[in-house]
């Protein structure tokens, strides 16, 4: 059988069933299935890219990325190739089609179900597909299996099947992770993946085959080489990957992630090194060991021999590069132990740190640690935003859990406002080890509170205060962000430390969205209470962790802390100044109808969810996410300039993964994961009529 490809060359067509061609490989089935061969040729159509202008202005030039990357194309062209949009994680499209006028018509073009397409039913898909020259490919079901779409109707071109057995019922991260990446060299294309296992695999694009020339058959194990992984008290190393691999330059770089550190098996635990790997051979290039050996660079922060055995300082969040440069931005997390660190005296570089290092070599070229010693699990969570902005700075922002975001030149590391060293409070669990000092940034502001005292208790009525009161009653408050844990039955009879923001944010995973012609960055977030609270776990070697049974107090099921419990907020990083904040949603009913607040005048609340952003040429796109209370399925349209909401829309369920948009054969998409509700994850596109 013979087809035409996109690029109108001959290829073979490989039609793979259960029946038929099913290709063992180790550890991995492969199944490529083609449900309908569908014409090749009609994608060779002209298409009318969507942007107002083939003049673009001075400003648009000086912002965008002037390479298109290894995708072979950009959202410049009106596809969505990369995870965040483009290697700058800006999670922007100059689309203008769908604009203000016209965006409270958009209706439901199609949907994709992605029930029966794994061993369980999968009701929470948080990824972002990629959009490349018509087609969609993205990951789904528990197993993470990678589906190719037409981007028109959301029909099924192929889909993989890892098929991993006790390792990936052994796997710390499993289902269905949270994208792909794409290559391209104009002749070949890729499909890059790491499965809940610890597999890279490179497809094919055309057929979903794996590619023989790459690894084994296609796969790389990337447990071979790890540092601390065997541990014979376990029978598989405690790291996987739920983000999307980063590729620039040919090369790939694969993060690591393990299980939550609240309360880690052991104090000891696989090292989260970064691994850079041959796009074409799967050879791997180069590690960045992110806690250092002996006699390299930051091996002196450690203090004893806790070096030796703790492990994290992964990289769990996306990833983003300067394809110019060379330069790929690695977000570390915290070393072994969220909450607890006295096996690991010392600030623990590169724990919590920025690190840009050589694509090519994986050399360091600079870092900035943005938390000493972490003790809150101030992982940084999301890709470091770059941006060439109208004022000629080229800058990275790290958009963080604790509301801050941390701006520098990135090529040289140098902050581009001040970031003071500032003396904060010492804890008094036994054992621990307290840096003196933290990095407080001084532009822009926070974009969420931080801290927690008396003052940021609900008040609406003289009742409910008294109320919120009594409920804080034997915990500590927590004024800092930096306010050090405290035991679950402290000597002074306190239970734990009541502090904002939560180790969940604040801002996470979902990141923020910049219009690079402007230098307006969005940023959602959640105001979210949290406790730390320490007790020993019986079934851990390490002497603390976070306690079982400890609780945020809430009043008659009311959040404790006054609203908005989302937001989002509006920077112009020219300057560093707040433009304006809006609650990410309306008030829940509830609280609007909540017996204590009768006759009481609300605000608008919003909700503590993971609201997904992006933002195009003429509008910003908000949904209210996942993870809170009181979450509605609600896709909003708001004014850039004044946080002025446009128009609202009914999305089937929740969303779960990231919103994006893309354009192909004249009509601009715009779509996400959504699910909830005991009801199968599906892939819903929007268009105009």
């Amino acid at each position: 059988m013979i087809c035409k490809s996109k690029r109108g060359r001959d290829s073979a067509c490989v039609a793979l069933s259960a029946r038929a061609g099913r290709i063992k490989l180790p550890l991995i089935e492969t199944q490529a299935k083609f449900t309908d061969m569908i014409s090749r040729e009609s994608k060779m159509r002209t298409t009318n890219r969507l942007i107002s202008s083939l003049i673009i202005s001075a400003g648009a030039l000086t912002s965008a990325p002037l390479v298109l990357g290894q995708s072979g194309t950009s959202v410049y062209e009106g596809d969505w190739p990369e995870y965040h949009g483009n290697e700058f994680a800006q999670r922007y499209s100059p689309l203008d089609q769908i604009n203000a006028d016209n965006v409270g018509s958009l209706e439901i073009a199609w949907q994709f179900s992605t029930a029966n397409f794994g061993p369980t039913t999968d009701f929470n898909n948080p990824s972002t597909p990629l959009e490349v020259d018509g087609v969609l490919y993205a990951n789904i079901a528990s197993t993470r299996n990678v589906v190719a779409l037409d981007a028109t109707s959301g029909q099924v071109l192929w889909l993989w099947r890892p098929d991993e057995g006790e390792r990936f019922d052994e796997a710390p991260r499993k289902g269905a992770g949270r994208g792909v990446a794409f290559w391209s060299d104009g002749e070949e294309s890729r499909v890059i993946d790491v499965t809940p296992g610890y597999h890279l695999v490179s497809l094919d694009a055309e057929t979903g085959i794996p590619d023989p020339n790459f690894g084994d058959n296609g796969i790389v194990d990337l447990f071979v080489g790890l540092r601390n992984a065997d541990d014979p008290r376990f029978p598989y190393p405690d790291i996987g990957l739920s983000a999307a691999p980063f590729v620039m330059n040919d090369v790939i770089v694969v993060g690591a992630a393990h299980r939550v550190g609240m309360r880690p098996r052991s104090k000891s635990n696989v090292k989260g090194d970064i691994r850079g790997f041959d796009v074409h051979t799967g050879e791997l290039l180069w590690t960045f060991r992110t806690i250092p050996e002996r006699g390299e660079y930051g091996f002196e922060s450690w203090l004893d021999g806790g070096i030796e055995f703790t492990g994290n300082a992964g990289v769990w969040a996306p990833l983003s590069g300067d394809p110019e440069l060379g330069h790929v931005y690695l977000p570390v997390e915290s070393a072994t132990g969220d909450r607890y660190g006295g096996d690991r005296p010392g600030d623990n570089l590169f724990s919590d740190s920025i690190v840009a290092v050589d694509i090519k070599t994986g050399e360091r070229q600079w870092h900035y640690q943005l938390t000493h010693h972490d003790i809150w699990d101030w992982d940084i969570p999301s890709a470091p935003v770059l941006a060439d902005l109208p004022n000629g700075r080229k800058i990275l922002m790290s958009v963080t859990k604790q509301n801050w975001i941390y701006t520098f030149d990135r090529e040289t590391g140098e902050p581009i406002w001040p970031i003071e060293e500032r003396p904060v409070p010492a804890g008094d669990v036994p054992g621990e080890w307290y840096a003196p000092t933290q990095p407080y940034p001084t532009r822009p502001a926070p974009f969420d509170r931080q801290g927690f005292t008396e003052a940021d208790l609900i008040d609406w009525t003289p009742e409910i205060r008294a109320l919120a009161l009594e409920a804080i009653e034997g915990f500590r408050l927590a004024p800092s962000v930096y306010s050090p844990p405290s035991l679950a039955d402290d000597p002074d009879g306190t239970r734990g430390v009541l502090t904002l923001p939560s180790s969940t944010g604040g801002a996470n995973w979902e990141g923020a969205a910049i219009d690079p012609e402007t230098g307006i960055i969005y940023v959602p977030s959640r105001t979210a209470l949290a406790v730390m609270s320490l007790a020993k776990d019986e079934n851990s070697d390490l002497d603390y962790s976070a306690s079982f049974g400890v609780r945020v107090p809430r009043v008659q099921g009311l959040d404790i802390v006054k609203p908005p419990y989302g937001r989002v907020t509006a920077i112009d990083m020219n300057s560093g100044d707040h433009l304006w904040m809006i609650a990410n949603a309306d008030t829940p009913d509830r609280i609007a109808n909540h017996a204590l607040l009768e006759g009481v005048d609300l605000p608008r609340t919003g909700v503590p969810a993971r609201a997904g952003v992006f933002v195009t040429k003429t509008l910003l796109f908000v949904a209210e996410g996942t993870g809170g209370p009181g979450v509605s399925p609600i896709f909003r349209a708001v004014d850039k300039q004044t946080g002025d909401i446009l128009a609202e829309i009914e999305l089937p369920n929740l969303q779960t993964g990231l919103p994006f948009t893309y354009e192909h054969d004249g009509t601009q998409y715009i779509a996400m994961f959504v699910g909830g509700g005991g009801q199968p994850a599906e892939l819903v596109a929007y268009a105009l009529p």
